[in-house]
């Protein structure tokens, strides 16, 4: 089954003109159930601009729907920055639609090599989950965990690459878990989750030879996206 679903969207990837470079097939493997959110995530991570959402949902996104897709992204934007820890952005995929990224600090959610949530992670969390999430049911979810290429102590650069894998994932599945159980605590769904993936040090967005630039690079990311659900509704609206 997992087969047929990363053929299914390795034809939108190529349709949409986006190369399938390795950050993409991480998202792809990582995606599980949202396998086509996880996929175009992995084209978005990093530095990169995503593959077409609307092709990877199988809805196309008309003019008028993207002019309201984007209001939507711009007041979800502010509602994460709002919260201390965290750092948002509004971007667009290949064919200029909206979507969120927000960003977390590693250090500010975790202890060194560790994949258990802080107390002030938990706190923000919750605010994001009630406040963000919880506002935006029909956004669907992506949650991304990076490191920098730092090695491990007694292990060969090999280890250290596979570790700093299993430690990304570790953190997104963390922060994932959270806000499952935050959004649930709070009355809401948790379906907006579809996809959560661990991209080791394979997507850096600063120098990692730099203190400064590895501690960018140690850091969650978590995925504002517009679901079919919202883009048809947006559709409807937009020609009606």
């Amino acid at each position: 089954m997992m087969k047929v679903k990363v053929l299914f969207l390795s034809s939108l990837l190529l349709l949409s003109g986006c190369s399938m470079n390795n950050t993409t097939k991480g998202g792809l493997i990582g995606g599980g159930g949202g396998a086509a959110l996880g996929g175009i995530i992995g084209a978005m991570a990093g530095k990169g601009k995503g593959a077409a959402i609307g092709a990877a949902i199988g809805t196309a996104v008309g003019a008028g729907a993207g002019v309201l897709i984007g209001n939507r992204m711009d007041k979800a934007k502010k509602a994460a920055e709002a919260i201390e820890s965290a750092q948002a952005e509004v971007l667009q995929d290949a064919q200029g639609v909206s979507y969120v990224k927000v960003t977390f600090d590693s250090g500010i959610l975790f202890n060194t090599g560790s994949s258990a949530l802080s107390t002030t992670a938990k706190n923000d969390l919750t605010k994001f989950a009630t406040t963000v999430l919880g506002e935006n049911q029909d956004m669907d979810v992506a949650i991304v965990g990076h490191t920098d290429n730092q090695g491990w102590k007694n292990s060969t650069a090999e280890q250290s690459r596979q570790k700093n894998q299993e430690l990304s994932q570790q953190r997104a599945q963390a922060v994932n878990n959270f806000l499952t159980a935050a959004l649930l605590q709070a009355g809401k769904s948790n379906k907006q989750i579809q996809s959560t993936t661990g991209m080791g040090e394979d997507s850096p967005v600063a120098d990692n030879n730099t203190a400064e630039g590895r501690q960018q690079n140690r850091r969650v990311e978590i995925y504002l996206i517009p679901s079919k659900q919202m883009v048809e509704t947006y559709n409807a609206q937009a020609t009606n």
